[in-house]
């Protein structure tokens, strides 16, 4: 099987041929590398190759979608076309029918950069950075670090994506990411942090990341939390929220719930379904309440141009001050809605169809400085790092738990507390934000949904935002 579309040209005119009123053939290889050390001591190496065609038809209402890997060839990739026609043929038979709504589709080829390419840097350099930050680490007097596991991952996705109806689009996309996961103990307690570093370009992200210094932040955090922190306020009070914080808050009470297959139900089995089934149009929050999910941003994590059916990207506002505004969609939900596709459908690799997902979601940024959102709070408390996040299956109600964090006193950063939580429902939360600063920061992470299960790289963001009146405990 070669990699040029006239491949993939021939299979999507097969599809046609046998009635497919949509067609689509995606050639799709995913290459990588993943380090894990684990105290010290190298525990896994090891490469990943993912490679193959991914086919999708629409035959008289009904989507059918097949597969097969580059090892099978030509005449896997064949077969797998008349699959993906017969499972149409079948699933025709539903009364619910499927179609692709019309989109302006994009003929381009996009290659992210790379300043320092993956491959020219050797596998023992790159183990020898992962030992030496772990080297670096130094646990304060009073704390015992009980475990440090530190995963790097490298991987180069290629794509070349092909309709009937016109798209043409080839990608090559290098993304290299740091996750970690420390486990202390003192006081008596123990506590854990887990972190990702993730973006899109090669080896000169590691320096961008400076993961060796967040790590050894996290070690102090931990550290505050068990050694110093006092247990947590009660009460309704201000609370201020980091960007980590914040970027949490996007993904989980506005990026969920905003995507369209959510809402129609069609995630109800694996992760739930979605308030906006129900809320369709109104107030979320206050003027602050901006909630932007934007695939286009140079570098980051979530980093593409065209979706996975050849749409071109571009930034969407999930919820625009204060109001609930778009929701994410691919071609079919689109169709459902009468609207045009607004680029979300991505798929992990060829084993995997095409469905609704962010890419880098974050709250807007407002004008405020760190130090101007404390001034105004006479009593509360800030949140600088969560440890724990949980929220319910139609992502209204929620709960967040701080990892370090603190009282603010008439303006001022006072002692630490530890666990604070906050309860409280998405229109509560938005709700209360009465000032956002202008400190934009992004997180990476790996989002997870669909059956088979597809994690897919995404950024999470936001500014500083002031809560007022919320309930702490």
């Amino acid at each position: 099987m070669r990699w040029d579309p006239d491949f993939l040209s021939m299979l999507v005119e097969k599809m046609a041929s046998a009635g497919a009123s949509y067609a689509e053939a995606r050639l799709h290889s995913i290459r990588g590398l993943d380090v894990v050390v684990m105290n010290g001591m190298v525990v896994s190496v090891g490469r990943e190759s993912v490679e193959g065609v991914a086919l999708r038809a629409v035959v008289g209402g009904g989507l059918g979608f097949a597969s097969s890997p580059l090892s099978a060839g030509r005449e896997g990739a064949e077969e797998a076309a008349g699959r993906a026609i017969a499972s149409a043929r079948a699933a025709s038979l539903s009364p619910d029918t499927i179609s692709m709504a019309p989109a302006r589709l994009g003929r381009a080829r996009v290659e992210a950069s790379e300043r320092i390419p993956i491959d020219s840097v050797s596998v023992e350099d790159k183990i020898s950075r992962l030992l030496e930050a772990y080297k670096s680490l130094e646990a304060p007097e009073g704390l015992k670090l009980q475990n440090v596991v530190i995963h790097y991952s490298e991987a180069v996705e290629r794509k070349i994506i092909v309709t009937s109806d016109g798209a043409l689009i080839e990608t090559y996309t290098p993304r290299v990411a740091v996750f970690y996961n420390i486990t202390a103990k003192g006081g008596g307690r123990t506590a854990n942090r887990w972190f990702q570093l993730g973006g899109t370009g090669g080896l000169e992200l590691l320096d961008e990341f400076k993961f060796e210094e967040t790590m050894k932040d996290d070690v102090e955090s931990l550290a505050v939390n068990l050694l110093k922190a006092s247990p947590p306020p009660r009460g309704v009070m201000d609370v201020v929220l980091s960007p980590e914080l914040s970027g949490i808050i996007a993904h989980e009470a506005a990026g969920h719930p905003s995507e369209a297959d959510r809402v129609l139900g069609r995630e109800a089995a694996q992760a739930g379904m979605s308030f906006r089934s129900w809320m369709k149009e109104g107030e979320i929050g206050s003027e602050y309440a901006t909630v932007i999910d934007d695939p286009t941003i140079p570098g980051s994590y979530g980093f593409y141009l065209y979706d996975d059916e050849g749409v071109p990207a571009r930034a969407r506002k999930l919820y625009d001050k204060g109001r609930l505004a778009e929701l994410l969609h691919n071609r079919e939900t689109a169709a459902v809605y009468g609207v045009e596709s607004n680029a979300a459908a991505r798929a992990r690799d060829y084993k995997s169809e095409p469905i609704v997902r962010m890419a880098n979601t974050y709250i807007a940024p407002g004008d405020y400085s760190f130090e101007e959102l404390l001034e105004d709070v006479k009593e509360g408390v800030y949140i600088k790092k969560y440890m724990e996040w949980n929220i319910d299956d139609v992502r209204w109600g929620q709960r967040y738990v701080g990892l370090e964090a603190y009282i603010i006193k008439n303006g001022r950063l006072a002692e630490p507390v530890r666990d604070v939580a906050i309860e409280l429902t998405t229109k509560t939360l938005f709700s209360s934000i009465d000032a956002a600063a202008k400190d934009l920061k992004f997180y990476a992470g790996t989002c997870g949904k669909g059956e088979p299960a597809q994690g897919i790289p995404v950024w999470m963001g936001g500014p500083h935002i002031r809560l007022r009146r919320v309930k702490v405990g």
